[in-house]
């Protein structure tokens, strides 16, 4: 298998809730007294990674996707040694097997292990690893060269670290790039760090009522696979060493719980048929693999399969079969709201949006607590050229859902259609800054002040925020001297 290296991030900075302070210092990262980061600088150096993240890799927006990575994250959160600790599970579509912790609780989760994994516990058993490494503080300790940089600084130091860690041969030169003075940085775990992630991993598995069993599985597999790899050996096994001596003392520990059998949820079956026709693999390949697979297993590993084969067509754009498929599972399965959601999707490519508003009214009406389905519904209004109404369901939203780009983007989107050129450019400038577009952000900024009916309170927003922007940029440059 062809390595598929990450691309490289070097524009961390520090997140906006944050005052900017070119002489804000961090304490010592990991030091023998036990002191660590502030939780609030924490949070900044996660938003900062993820936003460079967002701008750098191929991140799945997927409704289903997004949902169902967050539900596992969660359910492991709750059962493990710090239950209280921030974090946000995300998938970058990549075909290598590989997972990565950063800081501020932000994990992510190619979508070449989930395809990968055999079990549900798999691949679980690789999140409750990653989980593990953030709660012991590894990541932080991993970084002591970095005490005593201001936040920006260390934003960008550990953001070149975390990637270097994806993409040994491009990463090391960004460490070089925006490391201060003779600063080494570490960048893999330690052998004890990894020992002490399986251990709690384990232990936060079991109480997440997963296999334990599967995490030394999933190893083994891994490791007997990379025989065969050579140079293109999946990153997460650069990362993450995986010894003989290491797999039979995580089998030792899992032994030591009680057995029981573990079946894979639908949703995760759903999740790996659609991931599956997210890769490069051509339709027509698709299509006779989950054809093959539809007349074996239960009747949900069919349904599944037949799901697969729905989304297929889609990508062959045979959107006839495709709905024929899937309004037969949403039928069957009127729980499942993936099935309504493709519908929903194929009604929006074929540009037919009032029924696709309809779809997504509906999902939104059975599963209150989807924000994307929500998003969906305001899209379809847009498409549809009821921005007023839009507009109306946008200043709905809950505040935890209000920095997430999508939300800006339909702000700009509806504002634009209400010839409200001021707002529609001042909400795509928070659109670019959360996507990590700094500069394009400053040219909104710039456009909207322009604009006619600015008062003395918009005007000091903008001028907030063009000065914060620019602040970020000139930070930025002097880390690169």
């Amino acid at each position: 298998m062809k390595a598929h290296y990450l691309p490289l991030i070097t524009s961390l900075l520090f997140s906006a809730p944050l005052a900017y302070s070119e002489n804000l210092q961090l304490p010592d990262m990991g030091d023998s007294t036990g002191t660590l980061i502030s939780p609030a600088q924490e949070k900044a150096l996660g938003q900062s990674f993820f936003r460079s993240i967002r701008s750098q890799l191929t991140i799945s927006y997927d409704a289903d996707i997004q949902n169902y990575i967050q539900d596992i994250g969660r359910r492991l959160v709750t059962n493990s040694d710090n239950p209280y600790q921030y974090f946000y599970f995300f998938v970058v579509l990549s075909d290598d097997i590989n997972a990565f912790a950063g800081p501020g609780g932000f994990i992510g989760i190619n979508s070449g292990l989930i395809l990968n994994s055999e079990s549900e516990s798999e691949l679980a058993s690789v999140m409750a690893h990653e989980i593990a490494h953030v709660t012991q503080r590894h990541i932080y300790r991993a970084y002591e060269a970095a005490t005593r940089l201001s936040l920006p600084a260390a934003a960008a130091m550990i953001a070149a670290i975390v990637v270097a860690t994806q993409a040994p041969d491009v990463g090391i030169g960004a460490i070089s790039a925006v490391q201060a003075g003779s600063v080494q940085m570490q960048i893999d775990f330690t052998r004890d760090n990894e020992q002490e992630a399986d251990r709690i991993g384990l232990k936060t598995l079991a109480k997440s009522q997963f296999d334990p069993r599967s995490m030394p599985k999933f190893f083994e597999r891994l490791q007997q696979a990379s025989r065969y790899y050579g140079q293109g050996a999946p990153e997460f096994l650069r990362t993450h060493p995986i010894t003989t001596s290491r797999i039979s003392d995580t089998r030792g520990r899992a032994e030591t719980y009680p057995y029981r059998q573990v079946p894979d949820s639908q949703y995760y079956r759903l999740i790996k048929a659609k991931l599956r026709t997210l890769s490069n693999t051509p339709a027509d390949d698709l299509i006779r693999y989950f054809k093959h697979q539809l007349n074996q297993g239960t009747p949900l590993q069919r349904a599944a399969m037949e799901y697969g084969l729905a989304l297929s067509y889609v990508k062959q754009q045979n959107f006839k079969a495709a709905k024929t498929h899937l309004l037969t599972l949403a039928k069957q399965f009127p729980q499942q709201p993936q099935y309504l959601s493709a519908l929903t999707h194929i009604a929006s490519l074929q540009n037919n949006f009032k029924q696709a508003a309809a779809y997504s009214l509906q999902l939104q009406r059975q599963f209150p607590n989807n924000i994307s389905f929500k998003f969906d519904y305001i899209d379809n209004l847009l498409n549809s050229r009821q921005a007023k109404l839009a507009l109306q369901f946008l200043k709905t939203t809950d505040y935890k859902h209000q920095q997430q780009p999508r939300f800006y983007l339909l702000q700009a989107r509806a504002y634009g259609d209400l010839d409200h050129a001021l707002n529609s450019h001042r909400y795509m400038a928070e659109y670019y800054y959360s996507t990590g577009q700094i500069h394009a952000a400053v040219e909104q900024i710039k456009l909207a002040r322009r604009q006619k009916g600015l008062n003395f309170y918009l005007a000091a927003i903008l001028d907030d925020r063009l000065l914060y922007f620019k602040q970020e940029i000139k930070a930025l440059k002097e880390l690169q001297k």
